[in-house]
């Protein structure tokens, strides 16, 4: 193991093990304990949206959309098993899940076989199969949904708990991947800036069905507009610590991959990589797919932070902050965007709120935007610039040695040249010399 993979696995554990001291002996209080974690599930989004918008190159505004999607979804697993005792939420998820997964697969090789046929073709076949593969999977989630609740039962409840947390997290992201994937078939054919549009009007979409969740979707238990209660707090700083690491890992190696040179490359120059043989739309829905997955994610995890949700957390204005993280820390820099994810939460979350005169606490929406507009002007490149530190920065491969290349057989020895053929007077060809 190199040394700055031990000095990056000791350098969070220290992170890690400090700041859980701090919350146990109560230095940091709850609301700073608040802040850290949102700051954390902030950092995650983040980088989904700098993987799409910073090494990918695709201006996306969506980012917040697969949030709230992510949030919910997870919300109303753990609601139902706390409140309902019932473990059909993640059952019906789950199964899906797991049933649109290979629609999309199968639905995918069979239309290899079409390459010509139009992204919009595509997208309502694709559509078409996915319809059907929910209400399957509605159908058999429901059917297991009762020895899977018995299995969990017969768990310690907090132990059940937890497993139920856990799954759920993994289960919101991988559902806001699919539904990427699902929506970024006609849009990714898209120019940057139309992209953004459309990732924005997608945002006040869901925005929108989450207001009227309650009346067109059945799910009494989200409130629509009232905003979704009985949420249990089951994110620790632990769990958000881990789903950092983990998001931070993958998208290191993914970067340092062909598959990352491959992402880099349509930013840089989509003809060029096109005409170096590199599939520009299958990189770009890569691409769009792991970062809505990192959204899902942090949406789960922040879903159970405070327990509970409102749709006017999900509007298209704070769609704005993760853009605002990413460029704040740096695009393409994933240390910047960490980095600058913490100090939104704790700067405008935590430093403005407290020490703001009471009554003029909304007046840190107008000093935020004026820091940020100074650093801008000061730091085009973002707050840390291209800075990397060493186990996120790229290394060039040590170069091969060269293979010495093995002397034939009938080369001469040493620097003794070979003998040249002596020439006949009248001869209208060269002979060479014979021996004895």
């Amino acid at each position: 193991m190199q040394k700055s993979t031990w000095t990056f696995l000791v350098g969070a554990l220290v992170i890690f093990v400090v700041t859980q001291a701090l919350i146990s002996v109560g230095i940091l209080n709850d609301f700073w304990y608040t802040i850290i974690r949102i700051g954390a599930v902030m950092g995650i989004v983040s980088l989904g949206l700098n993987l799409i918008y910073g090494f990918n190159g695709q201006f996306s505004l969506g980012q917040w959309g697969f949030y709230a999607i992510g949030a919910y979804s997870a919300a109303d697993v753990t609601y139902r098993w706390t409140n309902l005792h019932s473990a059909n939420g993640m059952t019906v998820l789950l199964v899906v899940i797991l049933f649109g997964g290979a629609v999309i697969i199968g639905t995918g090789k069979i239309l290899s076989h079409t390459p010509n046929m139009d992204a919009l073709s595509q997208f309502a076949i694709y559509l078409v199969a996915i319809i059907a593969a929910v209400f399957a999977g509605v159908y058999v989630g429901q059917a297991i949904a009762n020895p899977v609740t018995g299995a969990l039962s017969a768990l310690p409840a907090d132990v059940s708990l937890q497993i139920v947390f856990f799954i759920s997290v993994l289960l919101a992201g991988c559902l806001a991947a699919e539904i990427s994937f699902i929506f970024g078939l006609p849009v990714l054919t898209l120019g940057s800036d139309y992209f953004g549009i459309a990732t924005l009007g997608f945002t006040v979409i869901v925005k929108v069905l989450l207001d009227n969740s309650d009346t067109m979707f059945g799910f009494a238990e989200m409130k629509g507009a009232r905003g979704m209660i009985g949420i249990p707090h089951v994110t620790t700083w632990a769990w958000v610590f881990v789903f950092l690491m983990l998001v931070i890992v993958i998208t290191r190696n993914l970067l340092q991959s062909s598959y990352g040179r491959a992402i880099v490359s349509v930013r840089e120059d989509e003809i060029a990589a096109k005409a170096m043989g590199i599939d520009i739309a299958f990189y770009k829905t890569l691409t769009f797919v792991i970062g809505s997955l990192y959204a899902g994610l942090a949406g789960g995890l922040y879903a159970h932070i405070n327990g509970f949700l409102h749709p006017s957390t999900f509007d298209f204005i704070a769609s704005f902050n993760p853009l605002i993280v990413v460029v704040f820390g740096g695009l393409g820099s994933v240390t910047g965007t960490v980095f600058a994810a913490f100090t939104w939460a704790l700067f405008l979350e935590g430093v403005l709120r407290l020490f703001l005169p009471q009554g003029f606490e909304n007046w840190r929406f107008v000093v935020y935007p004026f820091l940020l507009l100074l650093i801008m002007l000061l730091r085009p490149k973002g707050l840390l610039g291209d800075f990397e530190i060493p186990y996120l920065r790229e290394v060039a491969p040590a170069l091969r040695p060269k293979k010495i290349e093995a002397k034939e057989e009938n080369a001469p020895v040493g620097n003794t040249p070979p003998p040249s053929p002596e020439i006949t007077v009248g001869s209208e060809e060269p002979k060479a010399t014979s021996e004895g």
